[in-house]
């Protein structure tokens, strides 16, 4: 398979990273021989039998990398899909390949091009590059991985073997591996089962997802199996954020208000958005404090510093955080969204008149007060709505890992992949990242 110079650009990034997590393993010299060597570690080859044995695969895929000799690789059709984690089920998409506008001829597409180093580059010192060890090295990582409940996984995979397979997914079993050296299999289990529902969404899902008419199991595009059963709404009271958001609201609210001073007085600038393309004309805006897990460049965090602290002691999930505002008469139209992963909670921090603004989840209705938390599950079917003629209301929004289901473990590994997800998309030129991770 030929790579263009933008996929090599997200495979040597994977490789970067894996590279990291094996110099944390005191393996300096591997750096330098990926500088040396990068088409070693961003070329694949195809293997035709699909069901061969993993270990045998990696061992085999390590000898053709070992061999393979430098060449200018040819720009071409890309075989990686640039897309989210999973697509909607029953639906597919097509792929459109994407030609580089890059001219430039630094040290990174010079390398990405397999051109020679120039000989006058400074060398490390204290350093002895072994192909044949940093080769052994990363056939025993990959192996090592190969037999872990998430290797098993993505060599399960119905396009583990085929050109158009999605190249990020056949470096994570490694990158994990190097980054959670002693995690327990037994705790990868649900994340590999994640993996595998990723690689073919076309799997069935749990009868207490399919059976409920109130989650549209179609539209589930992120989805970790083995978690329970769970409620439209949930217990705010079992979890200590929503306790420290409903303790901190007088402070919340005042430090709300110093943000809209801001925005209007000093900044001269909106920092409301839409987040999705369905609140554009809904009167749904959001103050984003947090997107995808990230603080937001040149936000005035001075202004909200308990807010902030607050959001900061959960696992922030990949959407958003930060302050939503429901104009009067509007309302965001009925849906779900897909990931069982992740939970929601909203506390009131400007609420109209007469409980006007509800939101309805699942069968179930809940109306908003000021300072009180509602904890829900967006895979159920929701919406929402501000009756009130004037009023507009306001809420703090957090979406975060499930800390009820999850365990530490599994939070920081799907955290870890995520992120690594973004950066891959990134490199492959994804302008809007959040919009296809979730």
């Amino acid at each position: 398979m030929y790579l263009t110079t933008r996929n090599k650009l997200s495979l040597m990034l994977l490789s970067c990273m894996m590279m990291k997590m094996i110099i944390t393993l005191s393996c300096i010299a591997i750096t330098n021989a990926f500088a040396l060597h990068p088409s070693s570690f961003i070329k694949r080859s195809s293997l035709p039998n699909s069901n061969v044995n993993v270990i045998t695969y990696n061992r085999r895929r390590s000898e053709l990398y070992a061999t393979k000799k430098n060449k200018n690789s040819k720009k071409t059709k890309s075989g990686s899909s640039g897309g989210g984690f999973g697509a909607p089920r029953n639906e597919s998409s097509g792929n459109k390949a994407t030609k580089s506008t890059r001219k430039s001829k630094g040290n990174l597409l010079s390398t990405l091009n397999d051109e020679p180093i120039n000989k006058t580059s400074k060398k490390q010192s204290g350093v002895t590059y072994v192909k044949s060890e940093q080769d052994a090295l990363l056939e025993a990582l990959a192996n090592n991985a190969s037999l872990s409940p998430i290797g098993q996984a993505v060599a399960a995979s119905p396009l583990h073997t085929l050109d158009y397979a999605d190249p990020f997914w056949e470096l994570i079993p490694s990158l994990i591996q190097s980054k959670f050296p002693n995690a327990p299999h037994e705790e990868l289990n649900r994340v590999a089962g994640f993996v595998t529902h990723t690689l073919d969404p076309n799997l069935p899902l749990e009868d207490s997802i399919i059976n409920d008419k109130w989650r549209p199991h179609h539209d589930m595009h992120a989805y970790m199996p083995g978690l329970g059963e769970t409620e439209p709404f949930l217990d705010p009271a079992e979890l200590e954020l929503c306790t420290k958001m409903s303790q901190n609201i007088d402070v919340i609210e005042q430090e709300y208000d110093a943000l809209v001073d801001y925005m209007n007085n000093k900044s001269k600038k909106d920092l409301f958005q839409s987040v999705t393309s369905m609140n554009y004309e809904s009167g749904w805006k959001t103050l984003v404090l947090f997107y995808n897990g990230h603080r937001i460049k040149d936000f005035p965090y001075q202004l909200c510093p308990v807010t902030t602290g607050i959001l900061e002691s959960v696992p922030l999930a990949g959407r958003i955080a930060g302050f939503n505002r429901q104009q009067p008469q509007s309302g965001i139209p009925l849906h779900s969204d897909g990931n069982n992963m992740w939970l929601t909670t909203q506390m009131g921090v400007k609420v109209p008149e007469g409980e006007k603004a509800y939101i309805r989840v699942g069968p179930e209705i809940r109306r908003w007060k000021r300072g009180e938390c509602l904890l829900y599950d967006t895979t159920y079917e929701h919406e929402t709505m501000n009756e009130h003629a004037s009023q507009e209301r306001v809420v703090l929004h957090v979406d975060f890992f499930n800390t009820l289901k999850m365990t530490t473990l599994e939070i920081e590994i799907m955290r870890y992949i995520y992120s690594i997800r973004e950066e891959f998309m990134k490199a492959e030129g994804v302008a809007k990242v959040g919009a296809q991770i979730l």
